[in-house]
């Protein structure tokens, strides 16, 4: 009877010291949660990245070793928009990877799955703008309408894929510039093409690249044949344009984040490359055969889901400071538009 009685004594006490530690654990783990996500400054407005698209659950960045191109011999010609542009920029040294974090810049503290939220225009100057990049006091004047997708957005179905890019293909978004100085663009997408086959260019932003001469993402890429290929999460700053500006409504928008490099648009861009077809391969030809109709269909489709204005949907041509790219080359804008328009309205406002 006693041995039984001290048995059960010493159960009792293990249970609690064992409750005891499991609290003191979750409790620890509540507090580092709340504490990497209570700071305000780590973020950039969240309802830029919001746009959620079609994804269940999916697998995590697979890796290849597939080699990749090295595009340093195409540095005396323009190209279209799958070379990284930062080997054509002399401003860029190689010994600072681009994903290198700034002391002076905030990253944002955020993970999520694929999410894009972003625009382009395409009414851009090539003029260098001014060093001034916050444009916090003119983006809350700004109003961006709501949107409201349509009974043709929801009828169309595009196949997807996952392909994640490795982490040093891409990097975080800096709620911060160089200088300190908070940064709130509002979203914008940029329209790229891969001037190479889909393959490719998921087998190179597959690939780790330290050097950021080489580095290079897109946060999805449409194939000829309509598929969405999901590359980078949307909150997170794809390497799709390296010294570039984006001229719109609000002036002149860029952002330097890192003090060895060239601004860029990549903090508030959302980048979206096109499958090149065939005729336009490996070339620097200022035209090809043009895009699929299920590439203008898929690309609507993803764009649709945003309620990023067509004012600021632009294209690398546009925004490139470097005078390399042309890319994407023989983009139909008006077909473009004419399909995002039946995919999505806007919600009038009394």
């Amino acid at each position: 009877m006693r041995f039984r009685v001290k048995t059960t004594g010493w159960l009792l006490v293990l249970l609690v010291l064992v409750g005891l530690i499991l609290g003191l654990l979750i409790g620890n783990i509540e507090f580092l949660q709340k504490k990497a996500t209570s700071n305000p400054q780590n973020t950039i407005s969240s309802h830029h990245w919001d746009f959620q698209p079609d994804i269940r659950a999916v697998t995590a960045n697979p890796q290849t070793d597939f080699s990749h191109q090295n595009s340093k011999s195409q540095s005396e010609v323009k190209t279209p928009a799958f070379i990284p542009e930062t080997a054509l920029s002399p401003q860029a040294p190689k010994s600072q990877p681009q994903q290198q974090t700034n002391p002076k810049s905030q990253p944002i503290a955020k993970t999520k799955m694929p999410n894009p939220k972003t625009a382009l225009s395409s009414q851009n100057s090539k003029s260098q703008p001014q060093q001034k990049t916050n444009l916090k006091s003119k983006s809350q004047k700004t109003r961006i309408s709501p949107v409201k997708t349509t009974a043709a957005f929801k009828a169309y179905k595009p196949g997807y894929e996952i392909a994640w890019a490795n982490p040093t293909n891409f990097g975080e978004r800096f709620a911060k510039d160089v200088d300190g100085t908070l940064v709130n663009n509002l979203p914008i997408i940029v329209l790229h093409e891969t001037a190479a086959p889909a393959s490719s260019a998921i087998n190179f932003f597959q690939t780790p690249h330290d050097d950021n001469n080489v580095q290079a993402s897109y946060h999805t890429m449409i194939k000829l044949d309509g598929t969405v290929v999901y590359i980078v999460p949307p909150e997170k700053r794809a390497f799709g344009a390296a010294n570039s500006v984006f001229d719109g409504p609000l002036g002149s928008e860029t952002v330097k984040t890192n003090p060895q490099l060239p601004p860029s648009v990549n903090n508030f861009a959302y980048h979206v490359g096109l499958e090149t077809p065939l005729s336009g391969v490996m070339n620097n030809e200022p035209t090809h055969t043009g895009y699929t109709e299920a590439q203008y269909q898929s690309l609507a489709w993803l764009i649709a889901q945003s309620n990023v204005p067509d004012e600021r949907i632009t294209t690398h041509r546009d925004v490139d400071r470097s005078g390399q790219r042309i890319d994407p080359r023989s983009f139909d804008f008006n077909k473009f538009f004419n399909i995002l328009h039946s995919f999505r309205g806007v919600v009038s406002i009394n």
